[in-house]
């Protein structure tokens, strides 16, 4: 293992070196940043042109000047000063969370849906299910990101917040939402015509249903999901996740499962009361681990052999639990957040990463302000990437199940779900492991159409700015530390390569 890293460590830091190497020079050759000087009348000129060739050390050759810029880095990673005067690290360390936050949470979003519908869509080949989300695939993939950045913000932000004045929803959004609903699961559980039939009535009846409830009861201007609810959805994530995991005839992880979701009913309110006297990341952390902890000892005490997939059942579940009850005290603060001044009404922002002007010292007021600034231009990333990662798991997933193995596996008697879970989905994660590292890549750079639709600055606000003043220091710093991810990725995705495929593993030759 540790001489397998050594030699791709070795081999990506070459490539780094050298692409940085290339840039530099490429960049450092292409203009001249004293050309705005030099047309000026102003008498200071020559002290000015002086001061900026001696700051940006533009009298060294640029092949010499890229390893003095190297030198500063190995010395304490100073990446040089802006053309402002600026550090180059402290804009840096100013965006790099922002970018990595945006890019993170669409990334994870586009890869468990796209696997998720892309999946089914496989199972379901031929079908109306699977002709339906090839087309919203291929329309998601041709649609240009600011323009979908666009109408977000005119119909997830504008009209949404408009909306929020009367939180009455009307009877065309009401019949036209049921029909989608209805549309989806009929195609989505498929079977006969009277089938389909019947399932669109029943879905697009409840929807329906429940539509017009959530209209009546206002329950937009004052949402909850409330200990029953809570209930409900956790026994829903207890059979699902059992389903997926064991199977519903493993009856120690089945009754894991359940006990988890009784747990955490009765925990209900004391979360809540640590959530109203305790809230912080630490706090969340810390319950974190105490689910964990609950879910290994209710697996132990259901299980008493193969306890590692009950294990995994148990604290799955109680995870879905812990992030419902998360959401449910978030859907608590919206009232009260909505009334502040610094929102007036208005929640779903359309610029910015953060509102500075929320009052301090409120965890939960800026966890959610966090979140809704991260709603649409998460919304604009994932919808891109979604759209590749259906496509690619559902051709991966058909390919893998023409295998021989796979027959093999069918031939010996296993249930379906085992052939789908333990044997095909595993093998379909390989070849899309790759994807996933060249996709983390590109997003960074439509983050910076992105960024500068909703005015975020992140990594792609300063690499535009780099470009359009003609800022070496500031390019080669952006183009450092998303190299720098880029590397670390592939790293990321060769050992992926090994846990996923048992023929490959990570040793050194012999």
């Amino acid at each position: 293992m540790i001489a397998y890293l050594g030699r791709r460590l070795t081999a990506l830091l070459v490539i780094l070196f050298g692409s940085s190497f290339i840039l530099y020079n490429l960049a450092a050759i292409s203009g001249d940043p004293t050309e705005g000087l030099r047309g000026s009348t102003d008498p200071k000129v020559k002290a000015q042109l002086l001061s900026l060739t001696r700051t940006l050390n533009l009298d060294v050759p640029p092949p010499a000047r890229y390893f003095l810029w190297l030198k500063r880095i190995f010395s304490g990673f100073d990446f040089g000063k802006t053309r402002d005067g600026h550090p180059v690290s402290i804009d840096l360390a100013a965006a790099i969370p922002t970018t990595i936050r945006l890019i993170l949470l669409a990334t994870i979003i586009a890869i468990i849906l796209g696997l998720a519908f892309g999946i089914v869509s496989a199972l379901r080949q031929y079908s109306r299910f699977d002709y339906g989300m090839t087309f919203v695939a291929f329309l998601m993939y041709s649609l240009p990101i600011f323009w979908v950045a666009v109408l977000l913000k005119q119909y997830l932000a504008i009209s949404f917040n408009d909306f929020l004045d009367q939180v009455t929803i009307q009877p065309g959004w009401i019949i036209a939402l049921s029909l989608v609903s209805g549309i989806f699961w009929a195609s989505l559980i498929s079977g006969d015509r009277a089938r389909v039939w019947k399932i669109f009535g029943i879905a697009g009846g409840a929807s329906a249903l429940l539509l017009t409830l959530l209209s009546v009861t206002k329950w937009f201007a004052n949402p909850g999901i409330g200990p029953i609810v809570l209930l409900g959805l956790s026994v829903g994530a207890a059979y699902g996740i059992t389903f997926l995991s064991t199977g519903l005839g493993n009856k120690p992880a089945l009754r894991s499962a359940q006990s988890m979701a009784v747990i955490g009913l009765l925990l209900y309110y004391p979360n809540q009361y640590i959530f109203n006297h305790a809230g912080g990341v630490l706090t969340i952390v810390g319950l974190a681990l105490l689910t964990a902890l609950i879910g290994v000892g209710v697996s132990r005490y259901w299980a008493k052999i193969d306890r590692g997939p009950v294990t995994r059942t148990a604290i799955l579940t109680g995870v879905v639990i812990g992030i419902l009850t998360i959401i449910d005290k978030l859907m608590q603060t919206f009232k009260p957040y909505i009334e502040t001044d610094a929102i007036n009404g208005r929640p779903v922002p359309t610029i910015s990463e953060s509102n500075s002007l929320l009052p301090p010292g409120n965890f939960w007021f800026t966890f959610l302000d966090t979140l809704l600034h991260l709603f649409l231009p998460t919304i604009a990333l994932a919808l891109i990437s979604f759209a590749g990662y259906v496509r690619y798991s559902r051709g991966t997933l058909l390919e893998v199940m023409n295998q021989d193995y796979i027959r093999t596996a069918r031939a010996k008697g296993l249930t379906e779900r085992t052939v789908i879970m333990r044997h095909a989905f595993r093998n379909t994660l390989i070849p899309l492991t790759t994807i996933i590292v060249v996709d983390f890549a590109a997003i960074i750079g439509g983050a910076i159409i992105t960024e500068r639709v909703f005015g975020w600055r992140g990594m792609g606000t300063l690499f535009n700015k780099a470009i359009s003043d003609f800022d070496l220091n500031l390019l080669m710093g952006v183009f450092f530390v998303t190299s720098t991810l880029a590397v670390l990725a592939n790293l990321a995705a060769d050992l992926l390569y090994s846990a996923l495929d048992p023929r490959i593993r990570v040793v050194g030759k012999s």
